[in-house]
């Protein structure tokens, strides 16, 4: 029997129409945004924990040793400042650099623990805040001005009350008195300061525990460049305190004088690029939160 040529010949647009759904692509499930949510956070805070824990961290001035340059004190609402840890992996602290360090032995035999919580569930928020500089450091660090470096002789004071490196007197503009009737400092016998240490002293200079003290004083109370985390050069909250940290270089500007009150254009520019690097993971995180509710909201309508 004769075949039916036009029942036997395959149905060509058929076979094509079948081949394209089968390389057509399915369009992807989009995740529900509440299923996107805790994964944005999440990123969000590892990426903030990295940043934080190798090239800038957030940290809280728990005490007003550092007035007026940093305003903190007990019980009250600190300024938090950004500081850079990159600078001193290429470079040492120089003469007026604001530093955070980690308390030497020395300085810690004087000093109390960090109050704790006894509750495991505070505690670990505490700790968590730490990080981010939400809460202050779970360790013992301190904030000081470099007032000088390995090598050099400080004391104080001359007869007009200055401190002295190498002989020669400082100019401090930075300087807070608390009673402003007796702006005079305690003096102190020369000390030369060991190579690979620093000598820090606080602004607030009639309210500050540092190298003066901290050891018994003399070169015990140094501090070695290995203890040094970073160089403090923001003042990121509050919002009425937003600035640069200046770095007034004592040794540099003549006494009697007021130069060099603000650190150099590039470093006071330095803070705010930072400042953007550690952003954007939260701005990142704020557009998707209002790109998902947005989603939500015309769902619902």
């Amino acid at each position: 029997m004769p075949s039916n040529a036009a029942e036997d010949e395959p149905d060509e647009n058929a076979e094509s129409g079948e081949r394209g759904k089968r390389h057509r692509k399915k369009p992807g499930k989009q995740r529900s945004f509440w299923v996107e949510l805790p994964i944005l956070i999440v990123v969000a805070l590892v990426l903030a924990f990295v940043f934080q824990q190798f090239l800038a961290r957030v940290y809280t001035i728990p005490s007003g040793s550092m007035e007026a340059t940093l305003h903190g004190c007990t019980g009250c609402y600190g300024d938090k400042v950004l500081v850079d840890k990159i600078t001193y992996d290429f470079t040492d602290p120089s003469p007026g650099d604001v530093v955070v360090f980690k308390g030497p032995p020395a300085w810690l035999e004087s000093e109390a623990p960090p109050e704790e919580s006894g509750n495991a569930v505070v505690r670990f928020f505490q700790n968590v805040g730490s990080v981010f500089g939400l809460a202050p450091p779970n360790e013992r660090d301190f904030v000081k001005r470099v007032i000088a470096v390995g090598g050099q002789t400080v004391q104080c004071c001359d007869a007009q009350n200055r401190v002295m490196v190498d002989g020669k007197p400082l100019n401090e503009p930075y300087i807070h008195w608390e009673n402003p009737a007796k702006p005079v400092q305690d003096s102190f016998e020369p000390v030369t300061v060991p190579q690979g240490d620093v000598w820090v002293m606080g602004d607030n200079r009639n309210n500050s525990f540092d190298s003066r003290y901290q050891g018994g004083g003399g070169v015990n109370g140094a501090v070695p460049l290995s203890d040094v985390i970073g160089k403090a050069r923001f003042i990121v909250l509050p919002p009425s305190r937003w600035g640069g940290v200046s770095d007034t270089d004592p040794q540099a500007a003549p006494a009697g004088s007021a130069q060099g009150l603000s650190a150099p254009a590039w470093q006071e520019g330095a803070p705010l690029g930072f400042g953007a690097i550690a952003a954007w993971p939260t701005v990142l995180l704020g557009r998707r939160l209002g790109s998902g509710l947005r989603r939500v909201v015309k769902r619902k309508r």
